[in-house]
């Protein structure tokens, strides 16, 4: 609850609450482990909070259980699943729900993982997914497309997604990005530590709104705010007219 008080006076929009690591070789919880971690802190925060509140979750019984504490969102990283159950309990609860992009599952999307071109790969997934959720009864406006960075891909093909976020636009959906912290930041600049990644993910993050990100997934929120500003305060300067700011989780 502290922490989450302090994300909004930094400027978070949005709440994002899970309770199973999705790192690269996270060992994975049970649903009812899952289930124990979050429902109490999304009873308090959706009592004491006016942010929208969402579940990180790839179990449908964990969703379920953290709408009817009061969240209103589903965020996915299993959303390459193959059935609906999930579906089924976005549909019921008229949930928002992300659509995330991954290759395998966390415990083995980076192993040497492969795509003849991953822009087009995930852009397909996208296409099919929105069809798959509309026949399931979850509709378009519900859904936001997440490209899944770090879930599945190397380096190269993060940078390759990074450099081609406007053609999801196709979709008409907005469009989440997370690269807080993430490795490939590392990768780059030759930083080890984690805490060392963030002026790399606040570039990630200015150039993202230039490219019409609506959504930004961050753990840094006062210091990604104010790259976000900046950046659409050129962006609404260069254009001659006042842009609209993607909403931070």
């Amino acid at each position: 609850m502290e922490r989450a008080g302090q994300l909004l006076r930094e400027g978070a929009d949005l709440l994002d609450v899970g309770g199973e690591s999705t790192r690269p070789g996270a060992a994975p919880v049970s649903a009812e482990e899952e289930i124990r971690r979050v429902v109490p802190v999304i009873q308090q925060l959706a009592a004491r909070v006016q942010a929208p509140i969402s579940i990180d979750t790839q179990k449908p019984d964990v969703a379920r259980a953290a709408l009817l504490a009061g969240a209103s969102i589903v965020n996915d990283i299993a959303a390459n699943r193959t059935d609906d159950a999930m579906a089924r309990v976005v549909a019921e609860f008229r949930a928002g729900y992300i659509v995330m992009h991954m290759k395998g599952t966390p415990q083995t999307m980076q192993q040497s993982p492969a795509y003849a071109d991953v822009v087009r790969e995930v852009d397909d997934f996208f296409a099919a997914r929105l069809a798959r959720l509309e026949q399931s009864g979850v509709r378009r406006e519900q859904v936001v497309l997440d490209p899944g960075i770090g879930f599945g891909k190397t380096l190269e093909h993060n940078l390759q997604l990074l450099s081609a976020l406007p053609h999801f636009a196709r979709h008409e959906r907005p469009v989440l990005l997370g690269v807080s912290r993430k490795s490939f930041l590392g990768k780059i600049t030759g930083t080890e530590s984690v805490m060392e990644r963030l002026p790399g993910a606040l570039a990630c993050a200015a150039l993202a709104v230039r490219e019409g990100v609506q959504l930004l997934r961050v753990h840094d929120v006062r210091e990604t705010v104010q790259a976000v500003r900046v950046a659409e305060a050129i962006q609404a300067g260069s254009r001659g007219v006042s842009g609209s700011s993607p909403l931070i989780r």
